[in-house]
């Protein structure tokens, strides 16, 4: 894969006249552009509404403030140049300087290129045909790498201690950061404690995961791990044996990272626990795409926020990325859709098929006939499971995981009595019957006891009663085209 110095370079020597630039790493992409241009045998000018333009190295010139002047006196240089035009929106917001601009880019015979910022991901109406749309990408692992190496030669003369002897945790830490987020983030570890060690590459991750994380991504403590979930042993045992596909050896033997799993099933059933609980388990990130905030009222927009959420993702790797209630991402998606629910999924359904190595997609959904045919293809999911209501081992095991979370024995209570009246209980409503029993307890100042337990049982009525038409179809279309999480095939609509 080219460098963003390789790829500028092609860009201007190929007499592109303009390129739109959406990044945070601004001083990564005048470097690389100063590079690009150098290789080119250009003149590298910088415009700021601020300090109107200059070249590099040079003084602004008077007067150039103003974007109208700015383009003016470009296109009176005779010789080709690479212009800067950071936060470029103002030139936009002028007639007179964004027709400037055109022309500068479409009628100009040195081949010069303009690169403009601040005007978001998409190339402006204006300019279709005209400009088109580049990414920075984050500085390569070889980049990184010389800055840690840099970094740690330099903390001893601030008085610091180090102990790092292998950087790749460190640099693995890093990676998808801008240069100079990345250094900010390990002299920060450094200055907690006045030493840097090994232990900083966990801070570090965690500190790269809430930079990345904006928009509709949000960052979740992995803070449960399998022996937190009740039941689901199939999809347990599955993933257990895929995780191991992240280790070098998997790779040596053959084996490509595992990339994702698609749940469906009943409201309440443990898709929510178990995406937490791979993370928790794997020792990796967890970052959840919340699907019903994508959409926006500009067009473009929702299909901007997705693709931004899916690149800081990539640059979290090695992450678990949860995608829960996957169908809301469509939500409106119809013939009387304006086509914004449609790009959306065509943005992720292509993600899906072609990301990199390191983002394990959990992908939840409670409403499957909201899901497009296209979401289950293999190659986007490893495998579909499906999670249903649990049966009375799993019950048992439920209601024995919150007794003892609260700090009761479950040996005191009549499990059995329990399972047997809480048949169609979801997990989730088996953990709220606990949590009532306990306050009724408390108003009684008397100790939890299995009447308490069963009294609340009998009084909830459960999803699977006022549900039943929705739970016996959605079990019905399970059968044959997904694989049991509890490793029992739901009941049918007969029983």
């Amino acid at each position: 894969m080219p460098t963003a110095t390789e790829d500028l370079r092609a860009l201007i020597a190929s007499r592109h006249g303009l390129l739109v630039v959406d990044s945070r790493d601004e001083s990564g992409l005048v470097t690389a552009a100063s590079e690009a241009a150098k290789l080119c045998n250009a003149q590298v000018w910088i415009w700021t509404p601020a300090d109107g333009l200059r070249a590099v190295g040079q003084d602004p010139q008077t007067g150039t403030k103003d974007p109208a002047q700015a383009l003016g006196f470009l296109s009176d240089i005779r010789h080709r140049v690479v212009v800067l035009l950071l936060d470029g929106q103002p030139i936009l917001d002028d007639p007179v300087a964004a027709r400037m601009l055109k022309e500068f880019a479409d009628q100009n015979t040195t081949g010069s290129t303009a690169i403009i910022t601040g005007v978001g991901s998409q190339v402006p109406d204006l300019l279709l045909g005209t400009g088109i749309r580049w990414e920075l990408s984050p500085p390569d692992r070889e980049h990184m790498t010389a800055l840690v190496e840099r970094i740690i030669t330099t903390l001893p003369r601030s008085g610091w201690q180090v102990s790092v002897t292998n950087l790749e945790p460190l640099v693995e830490a890093v990676m998808g950061l801008t240069s100079a987020e990345a250094e900010r983030v390990i002299l920060k570890q450094a200055a907690i404690d006045g030493r840097l060690g090994p232990e900083d590459a966990a801070a570090a991750t965690r500190a790269r995961a809430e930079l990345l994380s904006d928009g509709p991504l949000d960052l979740i403590d992995a803070d449960v791990d399998f022996t937190d979930v009740a039941g689901l042993q199939e999809l347990k045992e599955w993933l257990r044996i895929r995780g191991q596909g992240f280790a070098p050896e998997a790779r040596d033997f053959g084996l490509e990272p595992p990339r994702g799993v698609l749940l469906v099933g009943v409201p309440g059933c443990g898709k929510s626990l178990i995406a937490r609980a791979i993370a928790g388990s794997w020792g990796m990130t967890l970052a959840g795409l919340d699907a019903s905030r994508l959409h926006g009222s500009y067009v473009g927009q929702s299909e901007k926020q997705l693709r931004e959420a899916l690149l800081a993702a990539e640059a979290m790797a090695p992450v678990v990325l949860w995608i829960d209630e996957i169908e809301k991402a469509f939500a409106g998606a119809g013939d009387g859709d304006s086509g914004a629910a449609r790009r959306v999924l065509g943005v992720l359904l292509r993600w899906l098929q072609e990301r990199p190595d390191g983002v394990f997609v959990v992908a939840t959904s409670n409403d499957v006939t909201s899901l497009p045919p296209e979401m289950a293809r293999r190659g986007r999911f490893d495998e579909l499971f499906f999670v249903d209501l649990p049966d009375a081992l799993e019950r048992g095991m439920i209601i024995d995981y919150h007794l003892s979370s609260r700090d009761r024995d479950p040996q005191n209570f009549d499990t059995d009595a329990l399972c047997r009246v809480t048949d169609g209980f979801s997990g989730s409503e088996i953990e709220s019957m606990i949590t009532a029993a306990l306050y009724t307890a408390f108003a009684d100042n008397s100790a939890l006891t299995t009447d308490h337990l069963l009294n609340e049982a009998r009084s909830t009525i459960p999803l699977s009663a006022t549900r039943a038409e929705d739970i016996a179809a959605l079990r019905n279309w399970s059968i044959g085209r997904t694989r049991p999480a509890g490793g029992h095939p739901p009941p049918t609509a007969n029983g």
